[in-house]
């Protein structure tokens, strides 16, 4: 038996040392040594950790190879995707010179490990969308409102972009997997389940579970995505999960 886990949002600080998260609340603090702890108490070497994007602050990836080691040296399989402030990500083969051996990465290609078939894409702010009712803005004027009918002509070109990209994926993944993911960093579908183009297409792929992260502050006493057409969707932004731990998505037999 093998555990997956997931936990997207780490923005180590560890190649960018003048970056922090306690403008982000005081849950912030040591937050690096919360993940670290939990990782290690929860996820054993033969288990897969999916983390969907914000990975580091690093800007460039010479900066980043902190932050990757410090991941590779943690147990599991780890599968990594671009998040919004992953400004150090290029192309696939410059990050795989560097990249430890436990990790794998996710851009317009898929994952295939034991049985279990990721795949994914960023995304970005669907337009129609906002999570702002689920958000705590009152102390945090670093987290922004989105206004919904502030979707710009350059907003919209990059969704569709995403859009194709996780179809591209998608398009990859394995006829035989017993399990399908998709990784999105961006939400990928309403907090209230509210159906999208996004939410579609990975009905279209009979996806199984889509795991993201992006959004920050969430209100504890809201309840957030869940089920909806066979796929569950679930928010693993780590100052969203217990004490920054990895949540468990699923337990599997090796194929």
């Amino acid at each position: 038996m093998f555990s997956i886990w997931a936990i997207a949002d780490l923005h180590l600080p560890f190649g960018a040392p003048n970056k922090h998260m306690r403008i982000f609340g005081p849950q912030w603090e040591e937050y690096t040594d919360k993940i670290k702890q939990s990782w290690l108490e929860l996820v054993a070497e033969n288990d897969l950790v999916l983390i969907p994007g914000d990975i580091s602050w690093a800007m460039r990836l010479e900066e980043a190879r902190l932050d990757l080691d410090w991941i590779g040296q943690l147990p599991g399989t780890k599968v990594l995707l671009k998040g919004n402030h992953d400004y150090w990500w290029g192309s696939l083969s410059k990050i795989q010179s560097i990249l430890p051996p436990s990790c794998h990465l996710i851009q317009n290609n898929s994952f295939f490990w034991n049985g279990v078939n990721i795949a994914g894409a960023r995304l970005w702010d669907i337009p129609g969308i906002s999570f702002n009712e689920w958000i705590d803005f009152k102390d945090f004027a670093c987290i922004k409102k989105i206004n919904d009918e502030d979707h710009s002509e350059e907003s919209q070109k990059i969704y569709e972009r995403e859009l194709k990209r996780l179809e591209t994926s998608l398009k990859t993944m394995h006829s035989q997997a017993k399990l399908r993911i998709a990784m999105t960093h961006y939400p990928p579908i309403g907090a209230n389940l509210e159906e999208t183009e996004v939410s579609r297409l990975l009905e279209k792929y009979h996806i199984n579970i889509c795991v993201f992260g992006h959004l920050h502050n969430v209100k504890a006493d809201r309840e957030i995505f869940g089920m909806h057409n066979n796929i569950r969707y679930q928010l693993v932004a780590c100052d969203y999960l217990h004490q920054f731990k990895p949540i468990k998505i699923a337990d599997l037999s090796p194929f």
